[in-house]
Order: structure tokens, then sequence, then C-alpha cells
């Protein structure tokens, strides 16, 4: 038996509960074996000639014992879901706050999907443990203990072979399971590593599908989902097996004991009414084992999960909670850094070695230096991320190692380089930093980040959704949101971790003069590449090979420093080219910065948008699109079948043989041939189970497989569109725990379904054949049976469905706090966004209860038929003796074949919740289906051409779900072999036109042509394959440096990739790395810096060497000297190559052979870059902000 100590530990609280549960049970098992041995005595009776009139009373109150039965079955199993519930909701919450206290260091090396399947389908998982197999395994192993002593009574050496049977039932399976539970783990192991896998493959779907990737993606998840269908099937032949064992020790036990009894009535050790009575009996002792065979698998499962919640449980947090602090505040708020050493686990080389500044309360200190230097590290060292090697880090005097955490972090203020955004609304998003925040707070901070306009004209303002990690908004603008949501938290310090990379330089202008005025007074560290970022502060400090190489202000640095100086050489000399062509004065423009009031699609769809809905299907249409999918496989399911048919029959063939053994003790018959067929259908009870069981797993897990794929190719024909309104958790729950459901259908419910059909039909002939009766009394009972799973069932589903949309839901919000841990962490927010959880969580288990109150009662009320069908039957069967109609010998047999009408049907309410929740399921996935695909391939050229002139004429285009235009009537020409430059504010259309040539989309109006072909003609790998796009936010997926760069070329040669490597100034890194390229970069690329990740992005781009190059923003992140050198190797790309240019930075673009200036989704100024200067418009305004500064001069 799958028993866990340390689960039972989890149920500290809820004891008293489970116990409650399991009297009730006991209780319940009592009025069992009472009503049976009454029914029993009752043949007896009726054997004996007792008039049918003096057995009215009996009969009653047996029917009373039935009805009594069934409630408690009803309450027992209440009271199990509704603890399971309580005890599910309280380990959730549990392991949620456990995760966030592991902190960012160790979730770097974690990965979402493992983890988030382990919150959400392992906890459900452990709910079934708690709720059902639990319960079930002691009152297994107390029942054949009661009827031992009940029947010890009755006869020692039958009830000796009842119990040794029993016990065999029981254990013989959990030893098995015990001697593969390895399986299992590695089950589980598989299980997470494809939900892993499938969630880095959707999240990262648009740099799959720039380089036509997408396939081998799903050729590898292909293999992942065989290696789950492998180890699944391992798991599930020890499964079957187990269910062999206890068929068969059922039936021989059964079988056994009444030979042994028959023998003993022979030689008149036992009267032949306490034969019927044991007969009647076997029935109850082995009903436990029978009921735990069915839940086995689910304690094997609840074992695994609980796997890997003690692998979260087990983990060591990397930094422990400060807890010498006697004060509540920091009065102090001065930084100082003293001898810190530092070093990732794994990584070959320090961050940081010996180092040593300090930051003066109320001083403003920029730190700039090379990409991957260590500036975020610093920002992570003060958050306490990670802990220090060596050092110390005091802030107003005290080591940060005493100051509880919550003390700390309230004291600070932090814009991350990528600002990570929940999916929400703005005004959820804003209120992380300031949960309370007033309207007029949310104005005034989003006043500042130059933000609030532009949320005032989206549909719903501050209400209107953003999408997953705010997707439906530029780079620029979730910088913004992020700058306003640190000002609303007002701390006295503050640290702008390349908080302006993505900001245009009008807004930055703004920001920064908003800025100028906050970080009056407060402690104030600048992380920064640009020039502008850090120009203004009071010392700034250049960071190189693990220290501090030279420090001062602007003015200093630029005179006696060597490294500062060459980091910002290429700014400076920019502005003096230029300074001379702008008037001094910023220009202003009429209507302040522009905004693009409806960024990405959708942005004024309701809230339900991000979850898949289980709608739009009745019961039966949900029925015949899952046996559609059965169709390649009708040969197995007709094998099935039958081996179905086969194993109920010999099932009841065990009962039928010893009423038959009985019948012929009474009439003194010869019984030998009898005793044969008892021996034959009872061993071959367990033999038919388990090959039925194999042969429908095996089928049913080789469809899941091919769904999960399946579902996969359909999300990347939607991507990139599909997932700005979808949530990627939700995703992923669907082609993992969705999926998982339905192969409830096709292993559980096929054959199953049919037989139930079959053999009471069958049975309710054999009756009407012996007397019409007969049948008659029975009909009323097997009517309502066979109705009673469809009763109710549009509640029941509805509620099915409901929860599924609910789990999904709740997947999708663990991966958002998961990925978000650093901003959740960082605001102090992690009790409110347990407390969301606990929300999404408790609406779930609100959907599941009313969900198992139903199902549980009719589960309750088809036993009370069943026994009620079976008393009626030998009431029936009474009559017709008195009045010689039919032999009195028979009745046992009548009876026995009466309550074998139900078994059947019995085994498909057994699999209700299930069955409920493959509907819902299956409405899910037939959502995801049947979503119309926007982008489809095109018929393909049959030519190919060397022209790459693109040519885009009198471009509209708005997202789908809204009418604000985004491109208002662009035109534009790209000739062959040149490069251009677009340029603009945040929001203006620029990223959106790069889009459009990769065809993410396609222009609502107008047309784009390459080579003279419409994009749409192209198939589309075709087309990718013949454009490079380096985008501002680069992906990288959770495998090795190596393999992350070759998603561009994965045939390259060593030549080819080191060439790329070297272009892209990446040996530096790779010589640090502990395996160089064959170091794991970890999800997203966290290992990396920002600058390094774009480095290896811009790797792929020379790599794939393809004719045209689009590069958006492609260097944000780079600092000056890594930027001339990929700049230098650029030149060289880009020679005889059409080129796309997309960047704020003046250094990117104004080299460009022309430079188009986007406003408002048009192109209002074209031209090169001194006659631009010269016009005095738009793009001398950006370029006056970017570079006209007092201190320059």
């Amino acid at each position: 038996m799958h028993f866990e100590s340390r689960l039972w530990f989890l149920t500290k609280g809820f004891r008293w509960q489970l116990l409650l549960c399991f009297f009730v049970g006991l209780l319940s098992v009592s009025i069992g074996i009472a009503r049976l041995a009454a029914l029993g005595w009752l043949i007896g009776k009726i054997f004996e000639g007792i008039a049918f009139h003096e057995l009215i009373l009996p009969f009653f109150l047996i029917a009373g014992l039935m009805c009594a039965r069934g409630f408690l079955e009803y309450y027992r199993n209440i009271i199990a879901h509704t603890t399971a519930s309580k005890i599910q909701q309280t380990l959730r919450s549990i392991l949620f706050d456990k995760v966030m206290s592991l902190g960012p260091g160790y979730i770097t090396h974690q990965r979402s999907g493992e983890l988030a399947l382990t919150l959400v389908d392992g906890i459900d998982q452990l709910e079934t443990y708690f709720g059902r197999y639990l319960p079930q395994v002691l009152i297994s192993a107390i029942t054949p203990l009661i009827i031992f002593c009940v029947v010890v009574f009755i006869d020692f050496p039958v009830a000796l072979t009842l119990l040794v049977a029993a016990v065999v039932a029981l254990i013989g399976p959990s030893l098995w399971h015990q001697l593969d539970s390895r399986k299992s783990l590695e089950r589980s192991k598989a299980y997470g590593a494809f939900a892993a896998e499938f969630l880095d493959s959707i999240q990262g779907l648009s740099t799959l599908k720039s380089f036509g990737q997408s396939e081998s993606k799903a050729r590898l998840l292909s293999d992942k989902a065989k290696e789950l269908f492998r180890t699944t099937m391992w798991v599930l032949a020890t499964n079957s097996l187990a269910r062999g064992i206890t068929d068969t020790a059922i039936a021989l036990g059964a079988a056994a004991a009444l030979i042994i009894g028959s023998s003993r009535v022979i030689s008149g050790n036992m009267e032949l009414n306490a034969l019927l009575i044991i007969l009647l009996l076997g029935v109850e002792i082995f009903r436990p084992m029978r009921e735990l065979r069915s839940v086995l698998h689910q304690g094997m499962v609840g074992r695994s999960a609980a796997v890997g919640v003690y692998r979260i449980f087990d983990a060591k947090p990397e930094v422990t909670e400060g807890s010498n602090w006697p004060k509540e505040e920091i009065q102090d708020s001065s930084i100082h850094f003293r001898d810190v050493e530092f070093e990732y686990p794994g990584k070959r080389e320090k961050v940081h070695n010996k180092l040593s500044f300090e930051v003066n309360q109320g001083e403003r200190v920029g730190i700039v230096g090379p990409s991957g230097c260590g500036k975020s590290t610093i920002v992570r060292l003060i958050e306490r991320f990670h802990e220090v090697s060596d050092g110390a880090i005091h802030i107003g005097g005290t080591d940060i190692r005493q100051l509880p955490l919550n003390v700390l972090r309230r004291n600070i203020s932090i814009v991350y380089q990528d600002a990570f955004l929940f999916h929400g609304t703005v005004r959820e998003n804003l209120q992380i930093g300031k949960y309370d925040a007033t309207d007029q707070e949310l104005d005034d901070a989003t006043k500042k980040a130059n933000i609030h306009q532009f949320i005032m004209d989206l549909p719903n303002g501050y209400d209107t959704l953003i999408g997953e990690r705010g997707v439906k908004l530029s780079g620029g603008q979730k910088q913004r949101v992020a700058i306003a949501r640190a000002l609303l938290r007002n701390t006295p310090i503050l640290i702008l971790d390349e908080a302006l990379s993505s900001v245009d330089a009008e807004n930055e202008a703004i920001i920064l003069d908003a800025l100028d005025k906050l970080m009056v007074g407060r402690t104030t560290i600048v992380l920064a590449h640009r020039l502008s970022s850090i120009i203004k502060c009071d010392r700034i400090l250049v960071l190189a090979d693990g220290n501090i190489q030279e420090k001062g202000t602007h003015l200093e640095l630029i005179r006696s420093g060597q490294c500062y100086k060459s980091l910002m050489a290429d700014q400076l000399n920019s502005v003096e080219e230029v300074q001379l062509s702008l008037k001094r004065e910023p220009i202003a423009r009429e209507n302040g910065v522009s905004e693009d009031p409806m960024l990405q699609p959708d942005v004024g769809l309701p809230p339900t948008e991000g979850v898949i809905r289980a709608e739009g299907l009745s019961w039966s249409q949900t029925g015949l699109i899952l046996l559609r999918h059965v169709i390649p496989w009708r040969a197995k399911v007709s094998v099935v079948f039958i081996c179905g048919i086969l194993r109920v029959l010999t099932y009841i063939g065990v009962g039928i043989f010893s009423a038959l053994i009985i019948w012929a003790l009474k009439n003194d018959q010869s019984f030998q041939f009898f005793i044969n067929g008892l021996w034959i259908s009872a061993a071959l009870t367990g033999i038919l189970h388990w090959l039925e069981s194999w042969l429908a797993h095996d089928m049913a897990f080789r469809l899941l497989a091919d769904l999960r794929i399946a579902a996969f190719r359909k999300i990347d024909r939607l991507a990139p569109a599909f997932l700005t309104r979808r949530r990627t958790g939700d995703i992923m729950s669907i082609a993992t725990q969705d999926i998982e459901m339905i192969e409830y259908f096709f292993a559980h419910t096929i054959a199953p379904a049919l037989v139930s059909i079959l053999v009471p039909g069958v049975v309710l002939g054999v009756l009407l054949s012996q007397n019409i009766w007969l049948g008659l009394s029975i009909l009323p009972f097997l009517i309502l049976v066979s109705i009673s799973p469809f009763l109710m069932r549009k509640r029941v589903d509805e509620l099915g469905s409901k929860a599924k949309e609910a789990s999904g839901e709740l997947t999708a919000y663990v991966i958002d706090s998961i990925q978000g841990m650093a901003e959740i962490l960082s605001f102090q927010y992690q009790i409110r966004q347990r407390d969301k959880l606990h929300v999404l969580a408790q609406n779930h288990i609100s959907l599941r209860l009313p969900f198992y109150r139903q199902l549980v009662f009719q589960e309750a009320a088809l036993d009370t038929l069943t026994g009620l069908g079976g008393l009626t039957i030998i009431a029936t069967g009474a009559t017709l003796v008195q009045s010689n109609s039919i032999d009195a010998g028979t009745l046992p047999l009548l009876t026995i074949l009466a309550m074998a009408a139900f078994l059947p049907i019995s085994e498909i309410a057994e699999i209700g919740r299930q069955l409920a929740d493959t509907l819902g399921a299956t409405r899910r996935l037939y959502g995801l289906e049947n979503e119309p695909v926007i982008i489809n391939d095109g018929p393909g050229l049959d030519s190919q051409t060397s022209e790459q002139t693109i040519h885009i004429e009198a471009v509209s285009f708005w997202y789908p779900g809204s009418n604000a235009l985004v491109l208002d009537n662009v035109s534009a020409e790209i000739e062959t072999g040149k490069t251009v430059a677009i340029v603009g504010p945040s929001g203006s259309g620029k990223t959106t036109l790069a889009n459009l040539l990769m065809r993410f989309w396609d222009p609502t109006k107008g047309t784009i042509t390459f080579g003279s072909h419409d994009l749409r003609q192209y198939k589309l790998d075709e087309l990718r394959q013949k454009l490079a796009l380096v985008s501002q936010d680069t992906y990288l997926f959770n495998d090795t440096l190596e393999a992350n760069i070759r998603i561009a070329k994965p045939d390259a040669s060593k030549k080819e990739l080191y060439r790329a490597i070297e272009y892209s100034a990446l040996e530096d890194l790779i010589s640090s790395l502990p395996v160089g390229l064959e170091t794991n970069v970890g999800e997203r690329g966290t290992s990396l810096s920002g600058g390094q990740r774009q480095r290896v992005a811009i790797a792929r781009a020379f790599l794939k060497n393809a004719p045209v190059l689009i590069l958006d923003e492609a260097t944000s992140h780079l600092d000056t000297l890594s930027e001339q050198v990929v700049h230098q190797s650029l030149s060289k790309l880009q020679a005889n190559r059409t080129t796309l240019v997309i960047a704020h930075r003046l250094s990117t673009i104004q080299e460009a052979d022309r430079i188009l200036v986007m406003d408002k989704g048009r192109i209002v100024e074209s031209g090169i870059h001194d006659e631009l200067l010269r016009k005095q418009g738009l793009y001398a305004s950006l370029v006056n902000h970017q570079m006209v500064k007092d201190d320059l001069l």
C-alpha cells in the first residue's frame, strides 16, 4: 500500500475528520455485512419453506439496511472530499510560500513548467490520495478482519480461507508496486520534463518561427511525449498486473471458500443455510479490495506527486532570514559594499572580487561597465536574492544579513532591466508597488513616468488587460509602467537597472526630468549604458573585472578616466557630430509624445480572454469527437471490448458456478463440473482483466502522445497572434492535465460502456426466460440504474468543464508567479500574490465539491438500487417458489445474476468524476483545435529571385478586436542591399511593421512585396528563411549556449559557428562559462545578463546569414564597447544585404541609407541623417532629447 508518513504529517489539523471518515466507513461496511448476511439468512428461510407473509418484516428491515448503507457511503465520501479539499488548499498555500522563500536563486535552476505542475496537478493528485485512496486503504485493511470475526462463528476453516485471500488481494498488489516504485518516479519526471519543454517551446514560439525551427521543436516534443508514453506504460504494466493479482485473489478466494464450505456441508460440519450466508458475504469481504484496486493507481500517482512536493520542501534557501534587527525601520539609507566577493554556482570566474564602494544617503551614483560585468548582480545582492561569498554589504551601517528581509526590501524600489508585468490590468500591475494606491496616486506616478495619457486612451483605462508579461504593450511602454510602479512605492532607496533601455529619447527626457525631482534626498543607484541616464549622477563608478576601476563625476572621468571614456566615446563622438546642427532649446511638439492607443490585439477584450473555455459542445457531440480519434484503432478497441465482456462474464461466472454448487447440494446432485467451472472462471478473471487493461491503456496513451504533438503544431500555426490573448500556462495545462484526462474515455469508457449495455441485457433476458415476473421485477431498477449516469448530467458536466477552466487559470497564475518572482519579492507582494492564489484555488474547489456531491450521490444511489434489485428478486422468487413456479434451489443463482447485471454499470459510475472531467478537457482541446488560423501558408514560388527589394504599399493595420489603427497608410521601399532605419516614439508602430514583414500578422489593407512577390505567396518557412530577425526581447531556451545559437542554422559547421561567435563578441563570455558552449543557459537565459542574451541573438543572425536583416533594438542592452564591436561586424553583415534597423540610439541609425520617422502609425519624415536634422522636425527633436545636455558642453 502506498502510505506516506510525510504526507500524513501534512494532515495535521484535519486528522479527526479523516478518522471520522474512517469510522463512518467502518459503520457502512458493518451494515453492508449485515445486509448480505441477512439476504443469505432470508434465502435459507425460503429454502425451509417459510411463508412469504412471515418474511415481510425482514424484507423491509433489509431494505432499510440497504438505504442506510447508501446514506453512510454518501456521507463518508462527502467528508473525505471536503477534508481532502481543505488539506489541498492548505498544502498549496504552504508550498507556494516555500517556493517564494527559496527565492530567485533557487528558481534560476528550476523549470517553471515542472514547478507549476507540482503546485497544481500534483496537489490535485494528492486531493485524490487523501480523499479516496487513504480512507479506502484503512477500510480495506479492517473489513476482512470484521468479516473473519463474523464468519468464524459460522465456520473457522472458511473464515480463515476468506481472510487469507483478502490479505493476498490487499497486500499482493502493494508489494508489487513497492518493487516497481522507481518506474512511477521515472514517469513523474518524464511528465514534468514534457510540461517544462512544452511551456518553454510555446513561450519561445516567435523565435522558433523566425528561424523555421518549430518543426524540429515539435520532433523534440514528440520524443519527450513518447518517453512519457513509455514510462507511463511501465507504470501501467505494474498497475494492470496488480489489478490481475487482486482479481485473481478475489475470485480464487471466493471459489476456495465455497468449495471448502461445500465439502463441510457434505461432511455435516456446516448447514446449507450457513453456506448461503458465506456465498453472499463473499461479495462484501472482497468489495473493499475491488474498490481499493480502482484507486490504487491514484495512490501511486499521489505518491509520485509527493516526490515533487518533497523536492520543494527539502530545498534550502540560499539566504537566511535576518533576526538581529531591533528597530522597525532603517534610519540611514547609505549603501556600502565592503570587499564583496561573489560567484554564481557552477561558474568558473568570480563576478565580484573584493568589490568595495559606497553610496551616501541621498546621493545619486551611476554604475557603468561592459555587459556581463556584474551590474545587475549588485542589485540582486542588495535585494538578498543571493548571499555574498565573502565580504559584506551594509545599509545604514548594518550588515544586511542582520536585517529581516521584509525590512530590507520595503526600503528599496527597483526598476529591472527586463520589467516583468503580470497578466491582469494596468491597475493591478501598478498596485503591486502600492496595493492601496488611490486613483490620484496612480495618476501622479503614471504622469511622472510619461505613460498616463497612453493609459487614459486605452478602452478601459487603468482596468484594461495587458496580457501575459505585458505582451500587449511595446517594450518602452512596459518599462514606463514598471517605472510608475516603482514611483508608487516611495522608498528611501531607488535602483534603476537599465530602466530606460527600451524607452525612446523623447520619453526618456521627460522621465529623467521627473526622476531628477524624485531622486532628491533619495539614495539612488543608476545602472545604465546610456550616457543620458547617468550624466547627472553625483558620482559615476566604472565596474570591470569584478571591481571598481574608476570613479568620479562625468567631467572628471572624461578628463582623466580611460575605461569610462572608452565606454562612452561613441556616444560623445555622436554628440560632437550633431550638436552644431541642432537648436539649443528642446523642440516643442504640439501634442507631446505620440502614443498609439491600441498597441496589441484585443486590448479591449473582456477579462475572460486568457483561459480557453470548455464550452460550445453538448455531451453527445463531445463523445462523437473523441470516438473519431479511436477510428484508426478500431481493431484494438474490438479486442478490448471482447476482453471486457469475457472478464465480466468470468467474474459473474464465479457467482453463477457458486450458486449452482449450492443448487446441486440442495438437490443432492453431483457438482464436480461446477467446481471445475468455478476454478477456471476464477483464474481467467484476473488474466482477462490484465489483458483488457493493458490493451486499453496502450491504445489510450499512444493517442495522448499524438494529441499532445498535434496541440503544439496547432499552436505553432496560431502563434504569435494567438499568444497575445491567451495564457501560456493555460495552454500548457491543456497539453498536460487536460489531454491526460482524456485517457479515461479511451481506456475506461468505450469498452465498459458497451459492456454495460450488453451484460444487463443478457441477464434480463435470462431472468425473463426463467419467469416473466423475475424480469419485470428487476426491470425498474435496471432502468433507474441505467439512466442514473445521465440524471443531472448537464449540471455535472457544467461543473466539470468550469473546474477544468479554473484549473487552467490556476496553472497560468502559478507560472506567472514563478517567472515574476523577482518583482513579487522586491515589492513584498508575496502575501497578496498567495492570497490571490488562494482565491483561485478556492474557486476551483467550490466547483469541485458540488461536482463531487452529485457524483457521490449517484454512486450511493447505484449501490442502494443494486441491493434493492437483488432483494426484489428474492421477494419475487419467494412468491414464485411458494406457487411452485420455480425451484427454490435456483434462488441464489437468480439473486447473484440479478446483482451481476448492475456490475458493469457500477464500473461506469466509478469513473463518473473522470468522465465529466474528460468531457470538460475535450471541450477545451476542441476550442484549441478549432481556433481559426489567421496566417496561412502561401502556395510557394516556382522560381527563386535574387532581388531583395521590399515594397510596402499603402499598408494599414489594426489588430483583430480593435478598430484603432496601428499603421495608417504606410508606404516605403527598402532597396536591395540598402539599409533603412525606422525611428520614432514608443508605440508608433515600428515593431508592428517588422512583425508584418515576418508574416506574424498580415496587413489589414495594402500589400507588402518581397522580390516583386506578395509575402502571402511565399510558404512561411520559405519566406522566413530569407529574413533574419534580431528582436528587442531575446528569447533563449533552456538548453546549452551552442544549441541556442544553432537554432539559426542547426547544420552549421564549426567554422560558421565560431565566426558568428566572434562577430557577436561572445568569446569572453564563453571562456568564462564552466563548460563553454555546452553550458546550460537556464530558462529564458536567466544565467546570462541582458547584454549577453542580446549578443546571442546577434550571433544567431550572423549564423543564419539571410539576405534580409531586421534589427529591432538589437543593441539596446549592450555597452558602447560591445556595441562598437557588434556594429563593425553588423556593417560587414549588412554589406550587399537588405537591412531594416529599428532603434532609439543615434549611433545605431545615423549611417543608414535612409531613415524613416514614424509617429502615430504614419511615416512623417524620410531622408538621411543630415537632411532630417536640417528639417528641425520630429527626428531632430528625438536627437535633441538624446544629445543636447548642458553637462556635455
